[in-house]
C-alpha cells in the first residue's frame, strides 16, 4: 500500500512538472563539436527522464543476469526447507497420535531436508518416534545428547525426567529435576518434584526459599504459596523444637501468621511458648484455632497448658473451650475426658452421650466405656459399649494416600507429596457395612422342593419336654428313622408343586464365658481402644 501511495506521487510529481514546462515555453541550445543543436525546452526535458529511465532499466537487467546463480540456488533451497518442516509438521503430528511409523518415516525426511543443527525440533521427533517403537534406550540416549545444546538442554532434562519416572527411579529423576530447576526455576514439573526432594531430606530452608521462587514467578497462586510456607515453617518447628527452641518458637509464629486456623501450626506455635512460660499468648492462638475448627490436639494442649494445674482446673479449661464453641461433638467430648479425670462421672457421662448424639463414632463409646469402668465396674454394659464402639464410625484422623497417622506429618509417606495429609474419617471397616437382622436386613429365602406325592410324609421328632416320665424304653423306634432321600424320589417331583419354605433359623448368640477374675484384676481399669 504503501508503494502504491509512492508511486503514484511520483507520477502526479511528473505531470506537474511537465505541465508547468508546457506553460512556459523556451528553447535549449547545445553546442557540441561545432555543431549548434537547439531543440524545445519539452523535448529536452522528455529526453532526459528517457535517459534515466534506460539507464536505470539496463542496470537493472546486468544486476539480474549477475544475481541469477544465487536467485535460482536460493529458490531450490526454500523450496526444500518447505518441503522439510512439512515433513516436521506431519510427524509431531504423527507422533502425538502415536503413529509410531509414520513418525520415523517423516523423520528420516524431514532429517534429509533440513538439518537438524538449524531446526532442534529434528531431535525431539526422533526421541518421540524413538518412545513410540519401544526403544527407550535409544530414546534416552537422544535426550542426553541434548544436555550439550544449551537450547535444547531443558528438553533433554525433561525426556530423561520422564523416562526416571517410568522406571521408578526417583533418585535419578529428582536429581534431572534439580538440574533443570538450577537453569530454570520457571518449570513447574522441575520446581515440584525438587520440592519433594528437599522435603524427604528435611531441607526445610532450601524448601521455603523454592516455594518463595514458585511465588515470584507466579507459577501457585498466593493463598497456595502461603499454606505451602505455613506447612514447611510448621515442619521446621517441629525439626527444631527440643534443639534451638527459639527458632522453633520464631517458624511457628509465621506459620500460625500465615494459617491461623492451621491446627498442627497453632499447636506446635502454642507448644513452643508454652515452653517458655508464655501460657496467655499461647492460650489465644489455641483459642482462635479452636474456634476455627475444634481439633483434639488443640484440646488436650489447652487443657495441659499448665503442668501444675489440677484436675479441676483443667476441667474450667476444657469447659472454656466448650463455651467458645457449642453443640459440638469435640467440645463435649473434651468436656467428658477433663470431667473423668476429675471423677466427676455425672459430668463425664451426661457429655459423652451428648458426644454420641451430635456425632455417633467410636471414640465417643470407648470414652463411655472408661467412665462405665471407672465409676461401676459393670462389665456386662462395659463389653456393651465396646460393641457399639466397633460398629460406629471411626474417628477423624490424619489420612494421606491411604496411610491413617495419629500425628500430623508435612509429606506423605507413600509419594512424598507435600501437605498431604487431611484430618478426617479414615474409610469405614468391612464390618460397618453390613447390618445386622435386627436393623432391617431382608435375608434372601431359598424355596426348597416340594414333598414326593408317592413318599409318605416324615413325622418330626417331638421334644421330649424336661421333667416328663420317660417310658416304653423298649418301645419300637423305627418310626424315628428318617427315610434318606433319593434320585428316583427327586426325579417324581411334579413340575407344578409348590414350594415350602424353611423354617427359620434362630440366631445362635456367641458363648461368653465371661471375665476371668485374674485377667480382670491385671487390665487397666479404663481407656479402652480399639486399635
Amino acid at each position: 500500500m504503501i508503494r502504491l501511495l509512492a508511486f503514484l506521487i511520483v507520477v502526479f510529481a511528473l505531470g506537474l512538472g511537465f505541465a508547468w514546462l508546457a506553460d512556459r515555453p523556451g528553447d535549449m541550445v547545445v553546442t557540441f563539436n561545432g555543431y549548434q543543436y537547439q531543440v524545445s525546452l519539452m523535448v529536452a526535458a522528455v529526453a532526459i527522464v528517457a535517459v534515466v529511465a534506460a539507464v536505470m532499466i539496463l542496470w537493472w537487467l546486468i544486476r539480474s543476469l549477475w544475481n541469477s546463480p544465487y536467485t535460482i540456488s536460493r529458490y531450490f533451497r526454500v523450496r526444500r526447507r518447505d518441503r522439510g518442516y512439512q515433513a516436521l509438521s506431519t510427524g509431531m503430528i504423527a507422533a502425538g497420535a502415536g503413529d509410531g511409523a509414520l513418525a520415523r518415516k517423516k523423520t528420516k525426511e524431514a532429517a534429509k531436508l533440513i538439518r537438524s543443527d538449524q531446526e532442534p525440533l529434528i531431535h525431539l521427533l526422533e526421541a518421540q518416534a524413538s518412545l513410540l517403537e519401544g526403544d527407550h534406550e535409544g530414546a534416552r540416549q537422544k535426550f542426553e545428547s541434548m544436555l550439550d545444546d544449551p537450547e535444547m538442554r531443558l528438553l533433554g532434562l525433561r525426556g530423561l525426567y520422564l523416562e526416571a519416572e517410568r522406571l521408578g527411579d526417583r533418585n535419578a529423576a529428582r536429581h534431572y529435576a534439580g538440574r533443570a530447576a538450577a537453569v530454570a526455576p520457571q518449570l513447574a514439573w522441575a520446581a515440584e518434584s525438587t520440592l519433594e526432594e528437599l522435603t524427604a531430606r528435611g531441607d526445610w530452608d532450601g524448601a521455603l526459599k523454592l516455594v518463595d521462587a514458585q511465588k515470584s514467578t507466579r507459577q501457585i497462586e498466593r493463598d497456595a504459596a502461603n499454606r505451602r510456607r505455613a506447612v514447611l515453617l510448621t515442619a521446621k518447628a517441629q525439626s527444631l523444637a527440643d534443639s534451638d527452641p527459639n527458632a522453633a518458637r520464631t517458624a511457628a509464629l509465621e506459620a500460625n501468621k500465615l494459617q491461623p486456623d492451621f491446627a498442627p501450626a497453632a499447636v506446635a506455635a502454642a507448644a513452643a511458648l508454652f515452653k517458655q512460660n508464655d501460657v496467655r499468648k499461647g492460650s489465644k492462638i489455641l483459642e482462635t484455632a479452636w474456634r476455627a475448627e475444634p481439633h483434639p490436639e488443640i484440646a488436650e494442649l489447652y487443657t495441659h497448658a499448665r503442668p501444675g494445674d489440677a484436675v479441676l482446673d483443667r476441667l474450667n479449661r476444657a469447659k472454656k473451650l466448650q463455651e467458645m464453641k457449642k453443640n459440638h461433638a469435640e467440645s463435649s467430648m473434651t468436656v467428658a475426658r477433663a470431667a473423668l479425670d476429675a471423677q466427676d462421672f455425672s459430668t463425664a457421662r451426661s457429655e459423652a452421650e451428648a458426644a454420641i448424639r451430635m456425632d455417633r463414632r467410636e471414640g465417643a463409646y470407648l470414652l463411655l466405656a472408661d467412665i462405665e469402668e471407672a465409676e461401676t465396674g459393670d462389665q456386662g454394659k462395659v463389653r456393651q459399649l465396646l460393641s457399639k464402639a466397633v460398629r460406629a464410625p471411626r474417628d477423624p484422623a490424619w489420612v494421606a494416600d491411604g496411610v491413617v497417622s495419629e500425628r500430623w506429618a508435612p509429606v506423605s509417606p507413600v509419594t512424598g507429596r507435600l501437605d498431604a495429609f487431611e484430618w478426617r474419617a479414615p474409610m469405614e471397616r468391612l464390618g460397618q457395612l453390613i447390618d445386622s437382622r435386627d436393623e432391617g436386613t431382608t435375608v434372601p429365602v431359598i424355596e426348597a422342593l416340594a414333598k414326593p406325592a408317592s413318599e409318605k410324609p416324615i413325622d418330626a421328632i417331638e421334644p421330649v419336654a424336661a421333667g416328663s416320665e420317660t417310658t416304653g424304653k423298649g418301645t419300637d423306634r423305627s418310626e424315628d428313622q428318617v427315610t434318606p432321600v433319593t434320585a428316583a424320589a427327586f426325579a417324581a417331583v411334579p413340575a407344578d408343586a409348590e414350594a415350602v419354605e424353611p423354617a427359620e433359623e434362630l440366631t445362635r448368640l456367641p458363648d461368653d464365658p465371661g471375665v476371668d477374675p485374674d485377667e480382670e484384676a491385671e487390665k487397666s481399669p479404663r481407656r479402652f481402644r480399639l486399635f
